[in-house]
């Protein structure tokens, strides 16, 4: 049996594969042993006496069915399970999660102009604080947040409206007054008429003892 351990190194070589890889043909054992040279090796792969073996298929088709039903639940019941809960699923993972959650609601708020930035402070303070479970709670207070600063400024109008009415109307009264004291005319301050004298109350009789009866 002639050696042709030159022959695969060199034909490994040549395809870019492992050794194990190689396959020589039997039959041609004669001429393969004769290929001494990189380039010989070459023309033995040309004429199909030295072929490169496929690769070995590792079916992944039971994985993917084991994985689909794991992802519905099955499997995973108390016998399955091997560590504890904190270390299947530590809680600051699910910490770390909520926390990215909110914080990227926040941040998208206040890009789109949704809340201004002193807002946006205060509510990332309380989400760090753990005052909001989810978004859906986050989102409530954002909304009653707004609406809650909308009627603060509402008043806050309503209250300078009124202000600067009474002003106007002020000025407009201290005018009309110092028009009328340079055309000379007074306003009569009524005079209060006294008080009449209260009536004398009738003196008290004197309780006496009833005369006693024979």
């Amino acid at each position: 049996m002639v050696s042709l351990k030159l022959q695969k190194r060199l034909a490994a070589s040549v395809m870019g594969c492992g050794q194990r890889k190689v396959w020589l043909d039997p039959n041609e054992v004669n001429e393969i042993s004769m290929a001494n040279s990189r380039q010989n090796v070459r023309k033995l792969v040309k004429d199909g006496l030295v072929i490169r073996k496929p690769t070995k298929i590792h079916s992944r088709a039971r994985a993917r069915l084991s994985a689909e039903a794991k992802a519905k639940g099955r499997h995973n019941g108390f016998g399955k399970r091997r560590g504890t809960r904190e270390a299947r699923l530590p809680t600051k993972i699910l910490w770390i999660r909520r926390m990215r959650v909110l914080r990227r609601l926040l941040k998208k708020y206040r890009d789109s102009k949704k809340i201004d930035k002193h807002l946006y402070h205060t509510l990332y303070l309380k989400v760090k604080g753990n005052v909001y479970k989810n978004k859906r709670v986050l989102m409530e207070a954002v909304h009653k947040q707004k609406a809650e600063k909308i009627r603060e400024k509402t008043i806050a109008d309503q209250l300078d409206a009124r202000r600067v009415k009474g002003k106007a109307s002020r000025e407009r009264k201290a005018v009309r007054r110092e028009e009328r004291i340079a055309s000379g005319v007074h306003l009569e301050v009524p005079v209060a008429k006294p008080a009449p004298a209260a009536k004398a109350a009738p003196a008290a009789k004197p309780v006496g003892k009833a005369p006693a009866k024979n």
